[in-house]
């Protein structure tokens, strides 16, 4: 895919949501990691509605360890491995009170030191809480990238490199957002909703559901 196709891309992308961001419900930086920690293999709607509930009681590493690993699980029991994840939340306040007074990190290699705390949920946090023009690559934007030929990779860290060597930088920031959303709702896995798509023309994919 050319310069031109791609610059169009995520112009089009721009002007149907001019300001795209998460879905995972938050208002601090350490909400948004525990959402985001608690969404791996889990969908934002499930982990909202698990978070409408924890935050108003326990939206600090203090409070979260204060409830301890049986009552976290109670509000967490219906997300996806929520017993490994509920322990890695309650080492991840631990660390962040022993080494960061209490507050999320905003480099990358301090994030990744945290339990529970991967290259993607890192680059999520650089990004949507601090506003670095970083991009997080799942399995939307995975599939988007090769499937469209943005940014085609055989690994999600190949994607990474080339989304960041080709998008824009006026498009970066908010490159994530639109790409996870347009692979949620219209590009979709099974069954893409090509008729529906605002980058159609431009899109490179062979098998268009037409």
């Amino acid at each position: 895919m050319n310069a031109a196709k791609r610059r169009e891309i995520f112009l089009r992308l721009q002007a149907a949501n001019p300001h795209p961001t998460t879905e995972l419900e938050h208002r601090t930086p350490f909400e948004l990691l525990v959402a985001v920690i608690l969404s791996a293999q889990a969908t934002d709607k499930s982990v909202n509605l698990a978070t409408r509930e924890l935050f108003p009681v326990a939206n600090t590493p203090k409070k979260l360890l204060d409830l301890g690993e049986y009552g976290l699980r109670e509000y967490v029991q219906r997300i996806g491995l929520y017993q490994t994840k509920s322990k890695h939340i309650l080492q991840m306040c631990r660390l962040l009170l022993e080494r960061h007074h209490g507050e999320v990190p905003q480099t990358r290699e301090a994030l990744e030191a945290l339990p529970g705390v991967g290259r993607k949920t890192a680059s999520v946090i650089l990004n949507t809480a601090f506003g670095h023009p970083t991009i997080a690559v799942d399995t939307h934007i995975f599939r988007i990238s090769n499937r469209t030929g943005l940014a085609p990779g055989k690994d999600v860290l190949e994607v990474e490199r080339k989304l960041l060597k080709f998008v824009p930088d006026e498009f970066k920031l908010d490159a994530h957002h639109w790409l996870i959303l347009h692979g949620r709702y219209v590009c979709q896995a099974r069954k893409p909703k090509c008729r529906d798509c605002i980058i159609n023309d431009l899109c490179e994919y062979k098998n268009k559901v037409l």
